[in-house]
């Protein structure tokens, strides 16, 4: 708990500084008859050890992925952070650095942003990235702003509704003041119909945002979607999972124009779904279009290695009519911890992460589906997440049951699906054991008699 000073020689200064005599002073505003005239009725002050318990007494009545099982995902997960990860970003020169404009810009954030590009570019498979966005539902609608620009087309931009639902969201929340339709196509059994895609498709459309993994968890036909928006002109916008990329093939491997992500999963704790970090990278040909920063490697007069920052947002001062959005203060801190975890793991411990996912997603799938009351959704090829469906429908009562019991057991789809009421998503990242998932497979079966 930080000790935040508030001594009588603090409250002078204020005081002096805004020109008041007293603290009373600043009530004469008010007319005296409706001043309360005593003390508040509240209880005396407690001391710092009090204090200190009272509060952590009433922090554990919270549940947290550090006394409870975590099965939570659509967005937000809870993988492993390695203790370095803090060690270095919280260093002072990271931890309190600024990412202003160029003549301000230090050698090592300079160093730190072409670090976090270089492993970005190659954990994609893309050829540019910039230095970070705020979150991944803006980099999502970043990138569709992103492809409007590059087609010259602000009439139409096509979505599958199986991107997450926020994202989709954003996007029509700033499509609301330029007027550009957003359409949304509907998926079959968790995964987009390629006919259905066409069938929206024409010379008017801008871009289309898929997500692989999807929401659901289900892999999508990427390279298939691209090809059928590529032969209109449309770009292709793809939200994938950073994680994911230890075992999938990578955007850029996939005709993907634009490549965007939450990459709080490398090296961010869940930390109330915020703040996080917004992954955007591109083909090179589009690089002018591409907004934020994007900092260069090159050597200075004495033939050594230094940083530049090779393309900033600055047109919108001069140029407005070919400014990019002006990402001013982006993640910087976040993108710092995703250079560190990449630089960890390397190829091979992506990888392994990727494989732990998969294996112990797989394993509870296979679990849920020997219990009687649930069935899996999607009969579909899937990464870390799945979709079960509970044939009683109650899906509120059950997941409350078991967060009773310390474990969260999934995320309710029928808030932003109303035909999937009664299904749930379940995430499993490589720090769930196999003790825990037998756990939730023993709590949900024993809820209302659902053991085969």
């Amino acid at each position: 708990m930080p000790y935040i000073f508030n001594t009588p020689q603090d409250q002078a200064e204020m005081l002096e500084a805004i020109g008041a005599e007293s603290i009373d002073q600043l009530f004469n505003c008010i007319p005296e008859d409706m001043q309360l005239g005593r003390p508040l009725e509240i209880p005396a002050a407690l001391g710092e050890l009090e204090l200190t318990q009272q509060l952590s007494s009433m922090a554990s009545m919270n549940m947290s992925t550090t006394n409870g099982t975590c099965f939570l995902g659509a967005g937000s997960y809870d993988h492993f952070v390695p203790a370095a990860v803090d060690t270095i970003a919280s260093r002072g020169e990271f931890y309190t650095s600024y990412t202003p404009y160029q003549p301000e810009v230090s050698q090592g954030n300079l160093q730190a942003m072409f670090e976090y590009q270089s492993l970005i570019c190659q954990l994609t498979g893309m050829d540019v990235s910039n230095a970070s966005l705020y979150d991944g539902g803006t980099a999502a609608a970043e990138g569709v702003l992103m492809a409007m620009s590059v087609t010259k087309r602000n009439a139409k931009v096509v979505a599958l509704d199986s991107v997450h639902p926020d994202y989709r969201q954003i996007l029509s929340t700033y499509f609301d003041s330029i007027g550009t339709e957003l359409v949304t196509v509907g998926s079959t059994n968790g995964l987009a119909d390629l006919q259905s895609i066409v069938d929206e498709l024409d010379e008017e459309t801008a871009a289309i945002l898929i997500q692989h993994p999807n929401f659901f968890g289900s892999l999508e036909d990427v390279q298939s979607i691209a090809d059928a928006a590529h032969q209109v002109g449309a770009l292709v916008v793809c939200c994938f999972d950073p994680i994911s990329l230890g075992l999938l093939k990578r955007p850029g491997d996939l005709g993907v124009d634009i490549a965007v992500a939450e990459g709080h999963t490398l090296g961010t704790p869940m930390l109330y779904g915020g703040p996080y970090l917004g992954i955007m990278t591109c083909r090179e040909e589009f690089v002018r279009r591409l907004p934020g920063r994007i900092a260069g490697q090159t050597v200075d007069r004495s033939g050594r290695r230094c940083w530049v920052l090779t393309l900033q947002t600055r047109e919108q001062h001069i140029r407005r009519e070919k400014a990019t959005s002006n990402i001013c203060t982006n993640q910087g801190l976040f993108a710092l911890r995703a250079a560190i975890y990449l630089s960890l793991m390397g190829p091979a411990g992506m990888k392994q992460v990727a494989t732990l996912c998969q294996q112990k997603a797989a394993y509870a799938a296979a679990q849920m589906d020997t219990l009687d009351r649930f069935e899996l959704a999607i009969e579909k090829p899937f990464f870390k997440e799945f979709v079960v469906r509970d044939k009683q429908n109650d899906v509120p009562s059950l997941l409350k049951y078991c967060r009773d019991k310390n474990v969260l057991a999934g995320v309710p789809l029928g808030q932003w699906y109303s035909e999937w009421d009664d299904c749930f998503l379940i995430s499993v990242t490589e720090k769930r054991t196999k003790e825990e998932i037998d756990q939730l497979v023993s709590l949900l079966g024993s809820h209302g008699g659902g053991q085969s």
